[in-house]
């Protein structure tokens, strides 16, 4: 049978008597202590699977401390540190065997002993740990140093006071200077994790320390890489030639095997790109980035969905990055549908002019998958590339056209809702394919689709012609259709009535009688009363508001960070934030922020936050002077034009709770026993918000 076999009999729950009895047999005849050993293993078992009745056998614990077998010592530790906060009267007594233990003659039996007495959060044990840590800081054997290393970094989370008024951290620096990489590396690790949780201590690497501490990295295991170049993030340099240097001694770890490794030398050379003003140094590195980006999707899918997050946001930093590799983000059958979903993200980031049609035909394969949400993303993804590549807008219509045709419903769905924003991006350029929709109207069952069609049917009312009964199908369920699908019928009704008056004269006044009368929703209700303002003033102004020009939408990526989060977050490269994509404070709340520190070699023109503000102060200055020229030429005009309306608007209304017939059919308007109308909230009548009638005032305020 195998020791895994084996083991697995040790996990049955076990009675405190049988087993003290256990752990007490043997005797002298017992040299290799197997009986102890094997209890000892049932012991720790139950102590795995939460069975706390094992605290009783404490004192019996504590008695083989004394067994000079590293086996049994490792076993009765764990056993110390999981139960010393339970019962620290008894662990106390354990306490003179650990201390006697640091000064053994195996390094391995020091470094346990040390280790499992920084472990325990009791204070006579703390307080115990500093005078042997100092020594063993200086042991002979670099592991026993090594496990020092940590021990400070960990007595610092159970006192930090008591490790900054001893000269412990002093010591820890010294280390640095250590001949063995390990230790060095551990002592960096330590000292990056007091700093992290110390709001006094300061962690600053000139040059010649990181030029030092880079110099050990071929020399250091997996671990010991990670934790040096976790350290560069603190060295700030002065110089863009140091900056190039140390990113160019560095790369070489890009080739590492360890995910850990290469996501962290990423990290340290997109930061040192920060500092770096040649471009031609610049664009080496970004070259650099990108094959270790690509193998690492070679590996398992965790590690290539956190691969595929980081590229998210190196993209948006370093577009030139994985430029020319959108090959390698193309979809597997047996890709898991989150890492799809992200290699989805990425090729519309990559699409480009050049390689649309390799994309455009790799999309529409996913579009024929069998997972349902992810064909979603692949329609969607096809209308966002019409708007973000203008030259391939038609090619993304055809082959929209090509999948509406496959009449399968939620394919059908989420292309009218691409359809009507690329209708947004190009107007009066691709209406040909209205009638394509229009056949596909009883396929729409959800608010998305709905809404996205019914708009279009409003939009271009005037160049489809039973535009009007369209409308009136919708409306059979108007009551019933959700606030979104309600305010798309609401707008395209007037929209109908303004191109064509005689076709949506009886439509109008229905919908805005149910909109201001019938509905309990604010929104809608307000939308209702100011289209009824609008058309019972000036048509023409109507026209002006409801049909004119809307501000041209973009297709940005769904991942589109702000300019500060994407400048925090390239400084958190393969950490469990960039999978989120939120600034580390939103993942980790004592988390310390991480900030591009000023110096003579950091490029503030290229930082995402300069630019954007550069940005922002440019449209600025160039939408000053038109405001400016609007304020004087047309300012009385408009005043002028925008009280005549409010007048007329409150004659009509006054005239209607008069009793008069209103070519809408009903008012939100209610007579008084003295004529005097007022206009008052549907769900609330007893509340009269302000006299209707001539001069009144603002003809409506809910």
């Amino acid at each position: 049978m195998s020791a895994g076999g084996q083991d697995a009999k040790l996990f049955a729950r076990g009675k405190v008597a049988e087993l003290r009895l256990e752990l007490n047999s043997g005797g002298k005849k017992d040299k290799n202590y197997s009986a102890k050993k094997t209890a000892l293993k049932k012991i720790v078992a139950n102590m795995t699977m939460s069975n706390n009745d094992m605290v009783a056998l404490f004192a019996d614990i504590v008695a083989c401390m004394h067994i000079a077998s590293l086996e049994i010592k490792k076993m009765c530790f764990l056993y110390l540190v999981n139960y010393a906060r339970i019962k620290p009267d008894v662990a106390l007594k354990a306490l003179p065997i650990i201390v006697n233990d640091m000064d053994d003659s195996n390094p391995l039996v020091r470094a346990l002993a040390l280790r499992t007495m920084s472990y325990i959060h009791v204070r006579e044990f703390v307080e115990a740990t500093v005078p042997p840590l100092k020594q063993l800081l200086k042991d002979s054997d670099p592991y026993v140093r090594k496990t020092a290393a940590f021990c400070v970094s960990k007595l610092y989370d159970h006192d930090r006071h008591l490790v900054e008024s001893s000269d412990l951290i002093d010591r820890l620096n010294s280390m640095l200077r250590d001949e063995n990489p390990t230790v060095v590396s551990s002592a960096l690790a330590s000292l990056m994790d007091i700093w992290e949780r110390s709001e006094s201590i300061k962690l600053t690497i000139d040059y010649a320390s990181a030029s030092k501490i880079v110099q050990i990295l071929p020399d250091c295991s997996e671990w010991g890489q990670t934790y040096i170049l976790e350290a560069m993030m603190n060295y700030v340099p002065q110089d863009t030639t140091e900056a190039a240097i140390l990113a160019e001694r560095i790369s070489p770890r890009l080739s590492h095997s360890n995910s850990a490794v290469v996501l962290t030398c990423i990290r340290v050379v997109l930061y040192l790109m920060n500092y770096i003003s040649d471009q031609k140094v610049i664009a080496s590195l970004c070259n650099k980035l990108s094959p270790p980006l690509v193998t690492l999707l070679s590996k398992g899918p965790e590690i290539q969905y956190l691969a595929l997050r980081n590229a998210l946001l190196i993209l948006q930093r370093r577009p030139e990055v994985l430029r020319n590799d959108i090959r390698v983000f193309f979809c597997k059958y047996n890709d898991p549908i989150y890492v799809k979903v992200t290699k989805l993200e990425l090729i519309f980031m990559l699409a480009t002019e050049r390689n649309i049609k390799e994309v455009l035909t790799e999309l529409r394969e996913y579009a024929t998958e069998i997972d349902v949400d992810f064909v979603r993303k692949s329609v969607r993804a096809i209308g966002k590339l019409a708007i973000k590549i203008e030259p391939a807008a038609r090619l993304c219509i055809n082959t929209l056209l090509e999948l509406v045709a496959t009449k399968v419903s939620y394919i059908v769905q989420e292309a009218t809702v691409v359809i009507r924003n690329i209708f947004r991006k190009y107007p009066n350029q691709y209406e040909s394919i209205i009638s394509t929709l229009c056949e596909n109207l009883d396929s729409l069952d959800e608010p998305e689709a709905k809404a996205a069609m019914i708009w279009v049917i409003g939009q271009y009312a005037d160049r489809i012609d039973n535009s009007d009964v369209l409308l009136d199908d919708f409306l059979y369920t108007f009551a019933d259709e959700p606030h979104e699908v309600q305010l798309a019928l609401l707008t395209a009704t007037v929209k109908l009535f303004i191109q064509r008056p005689t076709k949506g004269q009886d439509l109008v006044p229905k919908v805005l009688k149910w909109a201001t009368e019938e509905t309990d929703n604010p929104d809608l209700r307000d939308r209702g009363y100011m289209y009824w303002r609008l058309l019972s003033s000036k048509p023409e102004t109507a026209k002006l508001i409801v049909m004119g020009e809307k501000p041209a939408i973009t297709a940005e990526e769904s991942e589109k960070l702000d300019p500060a989060t994407l400048e925090e977050m390239c400084l958190n490269v393969g950490t469990l934030a960039t999978v989120y994509l939120k600034p580390v404070q939103q993942v980790f709340r004592s988390a310390r922020p991480r900030k591009l520190i000023d110096s003579p070699a950091l490029q503030k023109h290229s930082l995402p936050t300069v630019r954007a503000a550069a940005a922002a102060r440019q449209k600025a200055a160039a939408e000053r002077p038109a405001v400016d020229t609007s304020n004087t030429n047309g300012h009385d005009a408009s005043n002028g034009n925008l009280a005549a309306a409010v007048n007329e608007a409150d004659l009509y209304f006054a005239g209607v709770g008069a009793g008069r017939e209103s070519a809408f059919g009903g008012s939100p308007v209610v007579g008084n026993a003295s004529g005097m109308g007022y206009v008052v909230n549907q769900n609330a009548p007893q509340q009269v918000v302000s006299p209707s009638g001539p001069g009144g005032g603002d003809l409506l305020l809910l």
